[in-house]
């Protein structure tokens, strides 16, 4: 191994999120080919997280991460191909912005014809949106700065949203839901909103937005952070519907986050209404289509 490919085995080993359940369970990132002669490309793509059990591959459930790297594998005849997702979403998690890298064993020559040919072998939940070769050292996970999610509830019945939005029917005060959600640009601790056992080497995060839209029956929690915790995003919008159905106070909801405690906050909402909605690198223009 020469020292290029050390220097990238330990940028990857040395960072605060490795030693994450995420990463615990990628082991094969450990491994990545880091050879210079194995060009790196970046894939972004969208997906309904409906019938999977998550991004990431795991031996006993259906994963995106797996259809993925199985077609990627048959496409390119490259067996031990192993991808690199921006983030990991759970089970019934839907995403429409995420971007994921792998190397490959020689120079992809017609790029446009790999494109085409994916999207016909992967399922009609998942969608490439495009393919393109990046420097050696981008990383889908790390270089990313900035994540967004948006949680969809509907309190009318509508068939057309059910499958990407959690029908809520009760009685929702949006201006308190608001004013606690501003709380949270407060903080950098979430240890309540952290899943516990998620196996989180640190609980802080930069939060920069938290906001609450409604348009007729429907209500869309947009939050964009540096990074997220797991289920965090769930365990915040039940919560924050806690405050706006009025079983907890705006000062309760500060309590809870002051706290850390995870049994004090609420039950987290249902995964078909969260949504991974956009990631920002530090090069955009070279990153995104």
């Amino acid at each position: 191994m020469y020292w290029h490919e050390w220097a990238s085995f330990l940028v990857v080993f040395l960072h605060p999120d490795f030693m994450t359940e995420e990463n615990l369970l990628n082991e094969e990132e450990i491994v990545e080919p880091a050879s210079e002669m194995w060009p790196r490309y970046f894939m972004r793509i969208s997906y309904d997280g409906t019938n999977y059990h998550g991004w990431q591959r795991q031996s006993n459930g259906h994963s995106i991460q797996a259809e993925i790297e199985g077609a990627l594998r048959k496409l390119l005849r490259q067996e031990k191909l192993v991808t690199i997702g921006c983030g990991r979403t759970d089970a019934g998690v839907h995403a429409r912005d995420f971007y994921l890298h792998f190397n490959a064993e020689h120079h992809i020559e017609d790029l446009e014809t790999v494109f085409f040919k994916l999207n016909m072998m992967l399922p009609h939940d998942i969608g490439l949106f495009r393919i393109w070769e990046v420097p050696h050292l981008a990383h889908a996970r790390f270089d990313a700065m900035e994540r967004s999610y948006e949680y969809h509830i509907h309190q009318q019945r509508d068939p057309f949203v059910e499958r990407f939005s959690t029908f809520y029917p009760w009685p929702l005060d949006m201006d308190k839901m608001n004013e606690a959600a501003v709380l949270l640009l407060n903080y950098r601790d979430f240890a309540a909103f952290c899943k516990s056992g998620g196996g989180q080497k640190t609980t802080y995060c930069d939060v920069r937005e938290a906001r609450w839209v409604k348009d007729d029956y429907k209500l869309v929690f947009h939050i964009t952070a540096d990074r997220f915790l797991r289920n965090m995003v769930r365990s915040v919008v039940g919560t924050l519907i806690a405050v706006g159905r009025g079983k907890i106070g705006v000062d309760d909801f500060r309590t809870i986050i002051e706290a850390g405690k995870r049994k004090m906050a609420g039950e987290s909402v249902d995964a078909r209404g969260l949504h991974l909605t956009r990631i920002i690198y530090p090069d955009m223009d070279r990153i995104r289509v």
